[in-house]
């Protein structure tokens, strides 16, 4: 097997309330395993690519069982370690018509919050690797996580590894610690090939806002701007949403390269089932495409058609193989397959 794409982040376990129901509105939530860079392993592990996670989970039967799940997805678990410490977790309340959705996050003090740099020998982690994949959750968390994931991207970066980022922006976390996200992440970014973020992401990075003109997007100059401020970033990547209700929503996605534009028209999703992870399946699937040699175009109407998919699955990941996101793509009609 080839080396593997590695992801860095924490692995959650998210507690939720029974379908659409008010947090303990009745005594009992449900159990899923998730985290953005768990959730693109698992998709690309679905895709057929080698991947591992790393990073540190609680050593206690939370934390060995969020492991087993990866494991059992296809991931790579051996670059996670396991330390004392709290699992992290998150609260989500999911909402419907016009109440929309919450999060309540509990991860301050995890076992992976704890982290330091040192606690990663970079260099041996991502030998051989043909990928870094991060979000700016990771350094969203702290300090410390914020100089791990630092050194992780200039680590690869130094060692001519494909870094993927994704820019997730937290405003909860970053304001639980008052932390320099502007910065910070533009640390990151100067390390990026490959960039999944739209205008408001990067309005946070270069402390500016963005609106459209006659002839451009708001994305396409939000892009042209990190461009011309990040020379070695090839690729920006996103999907743009529009809400009807919180059921309801038309996704579409674009990519930008330096010289071209790629626009793949709005799918509509009514009746959505989980909407968590949506963009982790888009990021894996616009990955697969891009890591199969397929061309911009194909990969991005591969990954919208994963995020489309992931939206009807309850839990935060996407573990579908290749060919059910081709159907979709292929115009699948709606019978049950027999």
């Amino acid at each position: 097997m080839s080396a593997p794409v590695l992801c860095f982040g924490e692995v959650l376990l998210r507690l939720s309330s029974p379908g659409h129901e008010l947090l303990l509105q009745s005594p009992c939530l449900q159990v899923h395993v998730g985290g953005a860079e768990a959730n693109v392993a698992i998709a690309l592990a679905g895709f057929g690519h080698a991947t591992a996670c790393v990073g540190i989970v609680a050593d206690n039967v939370l934390g060995r069982a969020a492991a087993g799940e990866l494991r059992r997805h296809g991931v790579d678990t051996t670059r996670l370690r396991y330390a004392g410490g709290r699992m992290g977790l998150y609260f989500l309340e999911t909402g419907a018509l016009q109440r929309s959705s919450e999060v309540l996050y509990d991860r301050a003090d995890s076992a992976f919050a704890r982290c330091t740099a040192s606690d990663y020998d970079w260099t041996a982690l991502l030998a051989g690797a043909p990928l870094l994949h991060l979000s700016g959750v990771t350094p969203a968390l702290g300090r410390a996580c914020a100089d791990a994931a630092i050194a992780a991207a200039r680590t690869a970066r130094k060692l001519g590894i494909q870094v993927v980022f994704d820019g997730n922006f937290r405003a909860k976390l970053w304001q639980a610690w008052d932390g320099d996200s502007a910065t910070i992440l533009g640390e990151i970014l100067a390390c990026a090939d490959t960039v999944f973020a739209d205008h408001r992401d990067i309005a946070v990075v270069l402390r500016r806002e963005f609106a459209a003109t006659a002839t451009d997007s708001v994305d396409r100059i939000a892009a042209d701007a990190a461009f011309a401020a990040f020379p070695q970033i090839r690729r920006i990547v996103s999907t743009r949403r529009e809400q009807h209700s919180v059921d309801c929503h038309d996704l579409s996605a674009q990519l930008f390269t330096r010289e071209r534009s790629w626009q793949i028209p709005a799918q509509r999703l009514d009746g959505i089932v989980d909407r968590i992870g949506g963009g982790d399946a888009f990021a894996a699937g616009v990955l697969h495409g891009l890591l199969s040699g397929q061309d911009e175009e194909h990969s991005l109407r591969f990954g919208l058609a994963a995020a489309c998919l992931k939206h009807s699955i309850p839990g935060d990941f996407l573990s579908l193989p290749v060919e059910r996101v081709e159907q979709l793509l292929g115009g699948a009609r709606f019978d049950v397959r027999r």
